[in-house]
């Protein structure tokens, strides 16, 4: 195999094998830096197709985890296989069909988009790309029509797209991203959102994304993994890891004390709490209207329902808990 470096670019050249559902599995990882674990006991478990969030704030060892994984740092304890091959083995082979972008891309920013790719192309495949293959990867990420212009003209979520089309270059099974859509303005982080989705869903690529930004993930993530202060917390599919919160709602009403005695008073409701936001409860999404209607029976003023099951409040009520 060969493989090769572009400042914080790591690509990896790609064959296609047919493995497990299970493309990526990481067993009691951990990195160690003299007293300080900066990950413990990682275990993951990434699945053919899936769009998989990488969750944790800034620091909780979220980057030193991938970088692991793709044999950019040793690991103090643990082991990594990826598509059934050990990494610290046969790493040849486990990286094979890997591409990953860790923190920002950078480029020669005095030469085009085209260019930069042919530079990427001959680091990672041992030979410059044709240049219908490049064409086609940066349609891919939508950047054709910028193909021949300098790099240092585009904007910060151009930048990002081209960073990924470099990565596809070696058609990779596995691209692993680490906050990609950070720094961003909210049209750059659109792009990158609906690019991630593309790639799934047209590409039938596995995409591995390392992120603090809820919102954004919440939107593309099918599996995630919750890390905080090295360890992880929670992994699952997004849609019953949120089903534990599925009940629960926001009341913005006035005024708040009557609308508690109302609330308690009413057998469907429970787990009322006061909170600077309103009142949150727990209540089947059925029993809402006639809440409501004794709300308003009370003379209580209704603002707004809101559901409480998005990824931020679970994200939230699982680091507080660590």
């Amino acid at each position: 195999m060969i493989y090769g470096q572009l400042s914080t670019f790591h690509f990896f050249n790609c064959q296609f094998i047919i493995m497990s559902d299970i493309i990526l599995r990481t067993t009691n990882l951990g990195k160690r830096y003299k007293n300080r674990w900066a990950a413990q006991d990682i275990n993951l478990e990434v699945h053919r197709g899936d769009v998989f969030g990488f969750l944790g704030p800034n620091g909780a060892g979220k980057s030193t985890s991938i970088r692991m994984i793709l044999s950019l740092i040793k690991p103090t304890t643990g082991k990594v296989e990826l598509f059934g091959h050990d990494l610290f083995q046969k790493r040849e082979l486990a990286l094979q069909d890997v591409a990953g972008i860790v923190e920002k891309p950078d480029f020669y920013l005095y030469l085009s988009a085209y260019r930069n790719m042919q530079i990427a192309g001959s680091l990672t495949l041992g030979k410059t790309p044709a240049d219908k293959k490049i064409m086609e990867t940066l349609d891919i990420v939508g950047l054709t029509d910028r193909a021949l212009d300098k790099v240092k003209t585009f904007s910060h979520g151009m930048k990002q797209r081209l960073g990924i089309a470099q990565a596809l270059l070696c058609d990779p099974q596995l691209i692993m991203l680490d906050e990609p859509t950070n720094g961003l303005d909210p049209q750059g982080m659109k792009e990158v959102r609906e690019l991630i989705v593309r790639l799934t869903t047209e590409r039938g690529i596995t995409v591995f994304l390392s992120s603090h930004l809820l919102n954004e993930v919440e939107q593309v993530a099918t599996r995630m993994a919750i890390i905080n202060k090295g360890k992880m917390l929670v992994q699952g599919s997004v849609e019953e890891l949120l089903k534990a919160n599925a009940d629960k709602v926001l009341f913005n009403v006035e005024p708040i004390k009557k609308t508690l005695v109302v609330l308690r008073a009413i057998k469907s409701v429970s787990e009322i709490s006061q909170t600077e936001e309103g009142i949150v409860a727990k209540v089947n999404p059925k029993n809402i209207p006639s809440v409501i209607n004794e709300l308003v029976k009370a003379k209580c003023k209704v603002f707004s329902v809101q559901p409480k099951h998005s990824l931020e409040e679970y994200f939230l009520e699982v680091t507080n808990e660590s």
